[in-house]
């Protein structure tokens, strides 16, 4: 070897290039400028899954910014992305988002202060929605141990190292377990938990070809196969599966504490004739199944969107569908006895949510009730007794959009079927139309501490992620003002 010193220098910097990598601006950034420093005594945390560090819509967050002047919320920075119905999930300094870019599903590595690109990985897809909305993935990214995970809309299963995003292993489990379309492909969000990677797979013991009869198809979705998985996080092995023929729903497992024990609710339930799905309660290390709660309608269009809300310190967990329309099923409390069997606690009617997660607080369950815009309504129910105990529409009138819109009459606007985040002592509110509200939510009613509206854009639909005082929330339709398409915001909600 001539030079051996110069042999040295190139391996180093191949070696630093992979493992501090600095982020680079890119072409689909807009940096607009540094957020305000934290407040000193300011409690911080990632939001590594889809609904946050507690799997409840919860964030320890304080000293949040809540009295906002024209303007504020202020942006830092915000991406335009491509098509997609989910989350960002934020962990150190990394923003790991996950959307459908020229035919590709692609997964991005973001500085969480800057906008600025770590890395990218992309694979191509091929999928079209049966009922015209978004061909993007539906479940979002989930950060644990330095390692990303991603569960596409064809069903790619795929683990990258986060400082790298290099790829650590894959499952294409169309192929392998035989995963259905369902009605708006695969969808689900994966838990991470004690180093197994736990889905609701809804698999098939055979393929299903969309093609063959309607007999034939209803048979093979009646058929027992890969119901729930968990796979090794470091190599993707296998673990356990529960064969089943519940499906797969559009919710996240969720870990939950019942009797001292740790224990996964799954809330199961895919495309089938008649419908059939509810809760699982399953062992995380063996994955052996102890009860099913069935809560399912017998009509063939329902899909699942909310995760099941855990009651702490009761062995409770309530979940709820706004399905079937016009007659909801709505939403049930189950309580599990010492064996992990469930029993019926109450039901409601009036609780139907159709995929944002209710939160909560303080013995009561908030939530959006109503499977359409019209019938959304802000609702307050007892958590112990089923019993609501008050309703509200949030509504105002907006005379910008009246004069962008041409409109004699101011436009009147309402958060319709909103997501809810709890944090500093009050409920962050993102409308279906954009806007965003801090809300102070009680038994006793609604009190609106204040109001912004960042974009006007139908279909804002994803809960959106609150970590280190910045709010990244998701536009999934072009802005009826500013004319701009898809995007991630991130939003300055840093206060004294």
């Amino acid at each position: 070897m001539k030079n051996p010193s110069r042999l040295f220098l190139l391996v180093f910097t191949a070696w630093t290039c992979v493992t501090a990598q600095e982020p680079q601006p890119f072409d689909r950034l807009v940096y607009h400028g540094k957020p305000r420093p934290l407040a000193k005594d300011a409690v911080t945390s990632d939001w590594p899954r889809v609904l946050g560090p507690t799997d409840d819509a919860k964030s320890p967050e304080t000293h949040l910014l809540k009295k906002w002047a024209y303007g504020e919320p202020r942006p830092v920075w915000e991406v335009q992305m491509g098509e997609g119905y989910n989350s960002p999930a934020i962990s150190g300094d990394s923003c790991v988002i996950f959307h459908a870019l020229d035919g590709k599903e692609t997964i991005e590595c973001l500085h969480r202060e800057t906008g600025s690109r770590f890395w990218d990985h992309a694979y191509p897809i091929s999928y079209q929605d049966r009922y015209g909305f978004g061909s993007g993935p539906r479940g979002s990214p989930v950060i644990a141990d330095g390692i990303v995970v991603t569960y596409g809309v064809t069903g790619e299963l795929r683990a990258l190292e986060l400082k790298t995003g290099k790829l650590l292993w894959k499952h294409d489990l169309l192929a392998e377990m035989h995963v259905p379309q369902d009605f708006f492909g695969a969808g689900g969000t994966p838990l991470i938990l004690d180093g197994k990677v736990i889905l609701n797979v809804g698999g098939k013991k055979n393929a299903i070809d969309d093609a063959e009869g309607l007999r034939d198809r209803k048979e093979r979705l009646a058929e027992a196969g890969v119901s729930v998985a968990a796979f090794d996080l470091k190599s993707g092995e296998i673990v356990w599966k529960v064969e089943d023929a519940w499906g797969a729903s559009y919710a996240s497992p969720i870990p939950a504490m019942l009797h001292g024990q740790l224990k996964v609710l799954v809330y199961a339930g895919g495309e089938s004739d008649p419908a059939t799905g509810g809760l699982m309660c399953i062992d995380p290390a063996s994955g052996k199944l102890h009860s099913k709660f069935p809560w399912r309608d017998d009509e063939y269009i329902q899909a699942i969107g909310t995760s099941p809300v855990v009651i702490p310190d009761k062995n409770r967990a309530f979940i709820t569908t706004a399905y079937p329309k016009g007659r909801p099923l709505g939403g049930v409390m189950v309580e599990y006895d010492a064996d992990f069997q469930p029993k019926e606690v109450w039901q409601s009617k009036k609780l139907g949510v159709h995929w944002m997660n209710p939160v909560y607080h303080d013995g009561h369950l908030y939530a959006i009730d109503g499977e359409t815009e019209p019938k959304s309504r802000l609702v307050c129910v007892n958590a112990d007794t089923g019993k609501e105990v008050w309703e509200q529409k949030v509504e105002w009138e907006d005379p910008a959009l009246s004069r962008e819109l041409g409109r004699a009459n101011p436009v009147r606007l309402s958060i319709l079927r909103a997501s809810l985040i709890h944090a500093d002592g009050a409920f962050l509110c993102l409308g279906e139309v954009g806007s965003l509200h801090w809300l102070d939510l009680s038994p006793e009613g609604v009190k609106i501490i204040s109001e912004a509206q960042p974009f006007y854009a139908l279909n804002t639909w994803s809960l959106p992620a609150l970590s280190h005082g910045l709010l990244y929330v998701r536009q999934q339709a072009k802005d009826l003002m500013q004319k701009t398409g898809e995007r991630i915001i991130c939003l300055d909600l840093r206060g004294d």
